[in-house]
């Protein structure tokens, strides 16, 4: 059927496009997968969980709406207001982990003492990193942050889904509309993924100069960029 594979071929640009013209999409993986020291492996991993969840959310949302016989202005509606509130979720987790990030910074940087012992003088070297570093190797495996990223994500909406329900809804087809969700949500997935893979990969061809002890406070800075972007621009 001609219309339905024009949709699915709408569908699949749509999600592409989608994914990639928003920053939010991948830029808080990179950031973090670096700050926080994962494997490439594990970034994919937090990247394909957190995208399934925000695919699967306004898939929930859409067939329940189409099962209910919501209309389609309704949906929208709610998933734009999802979507307002998703941008200042990341917005505040980017501020409260850029204000950490510097905190630590502060406490990691090293210092020296001076100790005099008669006509001898002795400087000792103290890094605070390493002297408590059994204190934070918990906190640095900590789940609490993919687990934050994965709960904004499914508050994050795929604003474009809704619309393309609208057609397999007006003719009734549920194969059409599982379909549509399929490949949608599919692109996206794999979309995040290759765009993440692709800049871990050219950060570390490129060996671009570390952020060091500042590199929690300049992720932290790079989400709250995103989330800025999602609330004031409307990326």
């Amino acid at each position: 059927m001609l219309e339905a594979q024009l949709l699915l071929t709408t569908a699949a640009l749509i999600a592409l496009l989608h994914t990639v013209l928003g920053p939010d999409h991948y830029l808080p993986f990179v950031a973090l997968g670096k700050a926080r020291k994962w494997s490439r492996a594990k970034t994919l991993r937090v990247t394909f969980y957190c995208g399934l969840g925000h695919v699967m959310s306004s898939v929930l949302i859409g067939g329940i709406g189409i099962f209910m016989g919501t209309k389609l202005t309704s949906l929208v509606a709610i998933e734009g207001m999802r979507g307002s509130m998703a941008g200042w979720v990341l917005l505040m987790f980017g501020c409260i982990y850029f204000i950490w990030g510097l905190r630590k910074a502060g406490k990691a940087h090293s210092h020296s003492h001076i100790h005099a012992h008669g006509e001898l003088v002795h400087r000792h070297h103290h890094n605070h990193a390493a002297e408590h570093a059994h204190v934070h190797v918990k906190s640095a495996r900590s789940p609490v942050t993919p687990l934050a990223l994965f709960i904004i994500f499914i508050l994050g909406p795929c604003e474009a889904l809704i619309p393309l329900f609208m057609y397999p809804a007006a003719v009734q087809s549920s194969g059409l509309v599982v379909l549509v969700a399929l490949v949608f949500g599919s692109v996206t997935l794999v979309t995040m993924l290759l765009v993440v893979a692709t800049i871990l990969h050219g950060t570390e061809r490129l060996s671009l100069p570390s952020f060091g002890r500042f590199s929690h406070a300049a992720a932290g800075a790079s989400i709250a960029a995103c989330g800025a972007a999602i609330s004031f621009i409307g990326l």
